[in-house]
């Protein structure tokens, strides 16, 4: 290290928690981005109630929850009403750096991205307040040629979204970054519009314009309970009275667990200890023409970026060395804590310090003239809570930011038309609430948040697992006994596997952006299925019972399908009032009145919130139980499925007495099952739905029986590359809140026919009136050692025409397969496309779906003395 540095670290007085005493000092201490001051602006503060009743009330006055109240104000929302329990900025917003990117790996969280970038550059004209926002781009550095993969990678997906994205050669990086060391530099992302804004002055501006449009802000106003009321409004309690709200908006920052235990929840939340600093003037920085782009240098973790004639640099430290603030979750946030920072720990970051001299030599004679150490809340996958919580009437939250400044205008929008339209906007499953559960402790949010924090920067692979706080207590019955055999995957605290390994394979996780290890394996797990038989454990599905004298009243209101039979099971989909796929579900009508009904891993309490919320609404006479802990469920699959479980029943399962999509109660070697006749491999198969501590049971029944079949194991991935062949679509893919079933091709599943006047249903009526303007099609690929996995960029003529949902190879056509949205006119069978894989455009033809027919279909033509399509 350098002398200088060295010397300016012993100079240095760490800030200590507790200080500065006053916001003007605090103010001296947050990186302006050479803009703006607002030192010295401080805000008046309104320590009164106003009104007893509101709309809606607004926990805590961060960035975030500023932001919601202008957009729910602006939007036309009476009597919006934010609480702050000292003053706005308190918490993390005051101290933040300030980054502001377009860049983000996830499709959707972009637009979020997008809308806060074009709502900061027009902030200070609308309210007048100046916000300090600085657009000098942002570079992304690759030093090695995997993560040059992964620029390639992320720019298939760029194609469609319009945000600017480059990838660009060493020159031009240095040409934007002239001080940088070019020696490790092979590649940048380049994002002309990124930046930096003042957090300060941004949440004032925001203020303001709350403020205009009419919304109330009180502070120092603290919430000491909150109480539900029977008709879902809620009595929010402070030290100055009561006010009656419609819905409460938990937007409280570090402060967001206390708020969650006020109404019963334990929010898996945890402050992470952030440190950056800031030098003094740099001569050779001093003398550019034009502000320097942020760096992100992403191998060494940390970003740097000018600050006006020196340079901000924050590191993301290894989960080994990071901090964690874990006495706040035990414990509770320190009364009075607001604008007071932790004690610096520079030895921590000193490595990466080490690195940034490296890549930015000037840094080498810089002094550090400021170190901010603070805190900021994450979850345990780093990405926010927002929306409504399932099991809480009227309660919903804006939670965990890790980068709450970026985030802050786009999700007060996002949350804002949610509230006003009753669904939401665009599709945004990854940030929902309720992707967590009652599995998420603490031990394993803290180990998590360790992980995230110091997996900041590491390469985004397809298919990424991270191994963190696993397994938690949520393992299946089968999970013991198939743990060294495979490779697990985790899903919604699940460990599932993904494939099973041989003598001879290569085992373990190994991640890439072509054919790995996996590639061989997953072939032969899907050979086995089409000709023998294999055994899944899906025991991560979510499944609910619904039964009650409304039961059938509310699933035709529900779903968009007719309501299944007794013994009888269908594929249903619940509509948003807009006409979008909110959830894909099997609806099994068991008994008179009782329905089990079954959804994917990810979604189990995102569709719970939705079904109890239509009770409630509709005043149904109905009981849901929510079964997916207390269930297991093991799939059979092959043509040899029939043969293997015939030997553990009397019941008849020959194709006459046990047709496809029936369900029913029976006995498998004298264990109660709930069967069901469907697979999502399309081949012949059963669901078995038991109880969780049969499942060891069941399963060694199964494979005992199937011996003289070549009975074996096979795993998610066989059943992904499966699924697509037969043309399956999947929620989250092909269909979410961002599709209509009809241009997703679900029509078979909707009857708009049917009397009862479905969630959804008119708003179809009229989309399939106005016509479609795209549909989602199947593509057949010629590739070499990459295939498609979905949101890549599709091509046709030189232009971006549309996107791909998912993808796999396709081990029955040798050749990759993948679902894409085009335009109508580009949709006929026999198009030549193009999809943009890792930099190239590989040719691509719509074909006719599906590439193999199912087993049901394929009966039916052998019946028929038909020749079935293979």
């Amino acid at each position: 290290m350098s002398a200088v540095l060295r010397g300016a670290l012993r100079r240095l007085r760490p800030v200590r928690r507790g200080c500065p005493p006053d916001p003007l000092a605090a103010a001296a201490l947050r990186p302006l981005g050479g803009g703006a001051s607002a030192q010295g602006r401080k805000e008046t503060p309104s320590p009164s109630l106003g009104k007893d009743r509101a709309d809606t009330v607004i926990i805590g006055g961060g960035c975030v929850g500023v932001s919601l109240a202008y957009h729910l104000a602006k939007a036309g929302l009476k009597d919006v009403v934010l609480l702050e329990k000292s003053e706005l900025t308190a918490g993390s917003t005051w101290h933040a750096a300030g980054l502001t990117t377009y860049f983000h790996p996830g499709i959707n969280l972009k637009k979020i991205h997008s809308y806060s970038i074009k709502l900061y550059e027009k902030l200070e004209e609308e309210t007048g307040q100046a916000v300090g926002f600085h657009q000098p781009g942002s570079i992304r550095i690759a030093s090695t040629p995997t993560r040059v993969d992964e620029f390639k990678y992320q720019m298939t997906r760029a194609g469609w979204h319009p945000t600017e994205q480059y990838l660009i050669t060493p020159e031009k990086v240095q040409e934007l970054f002239p001080l940088l060391n070019m020696d490790m530099v092979l590649a940048g992302l380049y994002n002309p519009g990124d930046g930096h804004i003042d957090p300060y002055s941004l949440t004032m501006a925001l203020a303001a314009g709350a403020r205009k449009y009419g919304a109330q802000i009180n502070y120092p106003v603290q919430v000491t309970n909150l109480n539900s009321q029977s008709d879902g409004t809620w009595e929010v309690e402070t030290p100055l009275g009561i006010i009656r709200a419609k819905r409460i908006v938990n937007t409280a920052g570090f402060w967001a667990r206390e708020i969650g235990k006020m109404v019963g929840l334990q929010h898996p939340l945890i402050p992470v200890h952030h440190q950056y600093v800031v030098t003094s003037t740099i001569p050779e920085v001093k003398a550019l023409k034009t502000e320097l782009p942020v760096i992100r240098d992403l191998e060494a973790s940390y970003y740097l970026r000018q600050e006006r004639d020196g340079l901000l640099f924050g590191p993301y430290e290894s989960e080994e060395k990071m901090k964690l603030q874990e006495s706040w979750v035990t414990n509770g946030v320190p009364p009075g804590f607001g604008k007071e920072l932790f004690e610096s720990d520079l030895e921590r970051i000193m490595e990466h310090i080490e690195a940034a001299m490296e890549m930015v030599p000037v840094l080498k004679k810089a002094n550090i003239v400021n170190t901010i150490a603070g805190p900021i809340t994450y979850s345990p996958d780093i990405l926010p809570m927002v929306g409504p919580h399932q099991g809480v009437r009227n309660y919903w939250v804006a939670i965990g930011f890790g980068y709450g400044i970026i985030h802050a205008g786009g999700i007060g929008k996002y949350l804002s038309d949610w509230i006003l339209e009753g669904e939401p906007p665009f599709d945004l499953i990854e940030l929902d609430p309720n992707r967590y559960g009652k599995w998420t402790t603490t031990e394993y949010t803290a180990a998590k948040a360790r992980e995230s924090y110091g997996f900041n920067n590491i390469v985004g692979y397809p298919k990424e697992e991270r191994f963190a706080g696993r397994p938690t207590e949520r393992t299946s019955g089968l999970y013991d006994l198939l743990k060294s055999k495979c490779s697990m995957g985790f899903h919604a605290g699940w460990e599932q596997p993904h494939w099973f390994y041989k003598p001879g394979d290569e085992t373990g996780y190994k991640p890439s952006f072509r054919r790995t290890n996996w590639f061989g394996p997953v072939g032969r797990e899907c050979k086995q299925v089409m000709e023998k038989v294999g055994v899944i454990d899906l025991s991560p599905f979510g499944k609910f019972k619904v039964k009650g004298t409304d039961s059938v009243k509310l699933l035709d209101h529900l779903f968009a399908n007719v309501v299944p039979k007794v013994g009888s099971t269908n594929i249903s989909h619940m509509l948003t009032p807009r006409g979008k796929v909110y959830a894909e579900l099997t609806v099994s009508q068991l008994h008179p009145g009782e329905f089990m009904l079954v959804t994917g891993s990810g979604s189990e309490l995102h569709d719970l919130r939705w079904i109890e919320e239509n009770v409630i609404r509709g005043g149904y006479k109905v009981v849901v139980e929510n079964l997916t802990d207390k269930m297991g469920v093991v799939g059979v699959a092959g043509p040899y499925a029939r043969q293997v479980l015939q030997k553990l029943t009397n019941e008849d399962l020959s194709d006459d007495s046990f047709k496809f999509l029936q369900s029913r109660h029976l006995k498998l070697s004298d264990i109660p099952v709930t069967a069901i006749r469907i697979s999502y491999t399309g081949e012949l198969g059963w669901e078995l739905y038991h109880r969780k501590e049969d499942s060891v049971a069941l399963y060694s029944a199964i494979m005992e029986a199937g011996q003289k079949e070549g009975i074996d194991n096979f795993g998610t991935y066989a059943l992904n590359a499966l699924r697509l062949e037969k043309g399956f679509r999947a929620w989250g893919a092909e269909m979410n809140c961002d599709t209509n079933p009809l241009e997703a091709g679900l029509e078979y599943f909707v009857k708009l026919n049917k009397p009862a006047d479905f969630t959804g249903k008119q708003a179809l009526k009229q989309i399939k009136e106005k016509g479609l303007k795209r549909r989602l099609v199947y593509l057949l690929l010629e590739t070499d050692d990459v295939d498609p996995e979905g949101n890549e960029s599709v091509w046709h003529n030189g232009k971006v025409i549309g996107n791909t949902t998912s993808g796999s190879f396709s081990y029955s056509a040798q050749k990759s397969l993948a679902f894409a949205y085009v335009p109508t006119e580009l949709s006929k069978v026999g198009q030549k496309l193009e999809v943009e894989l890792l930099g190239k455009n590989y040719p691509a033809t719509i074909i006719q779906e599906p590439l193999v027919l199912t087993e049901p279909t394929r009966t039916r033509l052998q019946r028929k003395s038909e020749s079935p399509k293979i």
